[in-house]
């Protein structure tokens, strides 16, 4: 595998910033790594962090880049701080940036599928609901989308005791927007997804049963089985901590619908 720290001009943020790149590389003589690369241009998984890092973490607290290695997937991990993955009204548009200049930016550098088949999206905490986000609102662009102990109900977090400390950037995200019923609360977007007659895009759902988001977790849960919305869940012990995503990163790699 190739492992890359690319920096670069967003025209978006108006500003540079970063993106930690995977790419597959076909090896045969590497000790400890199956490397597959099969395709000139890679099946892609956007992988996005929580509230408190940046870029860098997942390679930094997880395995990924050796859970990748034999699956021929390469991985994009974007840097947004910490904007909710959202078009903050009082900060930077980190949604266009996310969704719009993002993918142009990464496959004008690297050898990477538009193909929808071929693009997955995943994040954990607040990248699970920047991955949800993106995936339901653009279910042309990705194949699957999954989240790790995401925060999936953003009108009834927002009020959460849980989150308190929360408050001012959440001030500087939505301001004083309603969240309930618009394009910002999953559980609508959802709902109004349902009601399409086109393909339904697979989600893949996981929370630890002790995790403060748990509550979140079942209420987007609830939402999907009420409309019939096609959900992997899974719960079980754990936290809101880097071991139970290590792990569940791992499943979430085996359930994807990557061609062996």
């Amino acid at each position: 595998m190739a492992f890359i720290t690319c920096n670069y001009f967003s025209e978006v943020l108006g500003l540079s910033t970063s993106m930690t790149v995977i790419l597959p590389q076909q090896t045969s003589t590497q000790i400890g790594l199956n490397n597959r690369s099969s395709q000139k241009l890679h099946k892609t998984l956007y992988l996005l962090h929580g509230f408190s890092d940046d870029d860098t973490i997942w390679s930094r607290r997880t395995s990924i880049e050796r859970y990748v290695a034999e699956l021929g997937l390469a991985v994009v991990m974007p840097n947004v701080h910490q904007s909710f993955y959202t078009d903050m009204e009082y900060g930077n548009k980190y949604w266009t940036f996310l969704t719009e200049e993002l993918p142009t930016i990464a496959r004008s550098f690297f050898p990477l599928s538009e193909a929808r088949e071929d693009n997955y999206v995943a994040g954990l905490s607040m990248g699970g609901y920047g991955a949800f986000k993106w995936a339901l609102r653009h279910p042309d662009r990705f194949a699957a989308a999954g989240s790790l102990s995401g925060a999936l109900d953003m009108a009834k977090d927002t009020n959460s005791p849980a989150l308190a400390y929360l408050k001012p950037y959440l001030q500087l995200i939505y301001g004083e927007k309603e969240i309930r019923g618009t394009d910002e609360d999953l559980l609508h977007i959802v709902a109004e997804q349902s009601k399409s007659s086109s393909e339904k895009l697979p989600l893949y759902q996981c929370c630890g049963t002790e995790d403060f988001l748990y509550d979140a977790n079942v209420n987007f849960r609830d939402i999907c089985r009420e409309v019939d919305y096609p959900l992997t869940y899974v719960e079980g012990p754990g936290h809101h901590e880097w071991g139970y995503w290590d792990t569940h990163i791992q499943h979430f790699l085996k359930w994807l619908p990557l061609e062996k």
